[in-house]
């Protein structure tokens, strides 16, 4: 069996590994709605990183989390300060 190419502009959401995409799903899923940033500004962050040349599958190579969650939480920041 082969392993799948890294996507260079893609999210956890988009690629086809259901187990990391279900936990990436269930971990947006249970950040509280306090801690939770609205939907506007999470599809916002979201976009800048599609257009990050440090995003690879989902993953951001400067920090290591999957842009999803951090992207999730109210709190959480780019670290190349994108947003």
């Amino acid at each position: 069996m082969s392993t799948p190419k890294p996507c260079r502009k893609c999210l956890v959401s988009a690629l086809s590994d259901s187990t990391v995409k279900q936990t990436v799903a269930r971990s947006v899923a249970e950040i509280s709605q306090n801690e939770k940033t609205d939907e506007k500004d999470y599809q916002k962050r979201l976009s800048i990183c599609l257009s990050c040349d440090n995003l690879l599958s989902g993953t951001c190579l400067s920090c290591g989390c999957y842009v999803e969650i951090r992207a999730a939480i109210k709190r959480g920041r780019c670290p190349d300060k994108k947003w």
